[in-house]
């Protein structure tokens, strides 16, 4: 199957392995990996923070990217249902029916949905000899509705012990504009999920979105804790031979 990859303007930026696993672990299951040079930003952050016009801009340019691409995968969360929930409001606002044809005709999904769903696997034949928390960023779990989907992959993993994290369901305080806006608030959030990670006694915790490891990762850093942050896709995409 061809697969086209959506990286993040985050991930582009800050995270680069998290596109590099996803190449790695598709092309290891077989599948043609391409990357639309024109793709850009999808617009989420603009939309969010009440840039309509200038999202819409965005939007256009990214559907217009991936135009003809019969399966896109995103390796977050957070951009997967921005297109997929967002693009049909960012099109009546902007009352661009054009918009809204080709948001239509975009069939996007975010990496554990396409492995599960798509693919119908869950052993991808990785080897991750660790303890790993999963953190559910909340646009995963609350827009996607994501479910188990990440959790059945990590359980599948050879060598990986697993192990649940409480109050899994809280939101880690990211948020974009918002841990910047209401720092206070923020900070007592991240406090609360890195407490909750360090009980797991993990070695490492996982999540379907950088933009929330990001914040996981500072607060854990600043108190030494000796935890790491990995995408799913990183560790999906470990072999005994990586």
């Amino acid at each position: 199957m061809r697969v086209a990859l959506s990286v993040a303007c985050f991930d582009d930026a800050l995270f680069p392995d998290t596109g590099k696993a996803v190449t790695v672990l598709l092309e290891r299951l077989g599948h043609e990996v391409v990357f639309p040079p024109a793709q850009t930003c999808c617009g989420q952050i603009h939309w969010t923070a009440g840039y309509h016009r200038e999202a819409a801009g965005l939007a256009r340019a990214y559907a217009a990217a991936f135009e003809g691409e019969d399966v896109v995968v995103a390796p977050s969360a957070s951009c997967a249902a921005a297109i997929r929930a967002d693009y049909p409001r960012i099109a009546r606002a902007s009352r661009d029916p054009g918009l809204a044809r080709a948001a239509e005709g975009l069939a996007v999904y975010e990496l554990s949905e396409f492995l599960v769903d798509v693919l119908g696997v869950t052993d991808v034949g990785a080897y991750f000899p660790h303890r790993v928390t999963y953190h559910p960023s909340c646009r995963s779990l609350r827009s996607l509705e994501a479910g188990d989907r990440p959790l059945r992959l990590l359980r599948a993993v050879r060598g990986l012990d697993l192990v649940e994290l409480p109050a899994a369901a809280e939101c880690c305080g990211f948020g974009g504009a918002f841990a910047m806006k209401n720092a206070d608030v923020s900070v007592a959030m991240v406090a609360d999920k890195v407490r909750h990670v360090r009980g797991t006694g993990a070695d490492v915790v996982c999540a379907v979105d950088d933009s929330c490891l990001a914040h996981i990762g500072g607060a854990l850093s600043r108190l030494r804790a000796g935890v790491r942050t990995m995408h799913l896709a990183e560790i999906l995409a470990a072999t005994e031979a990586s």
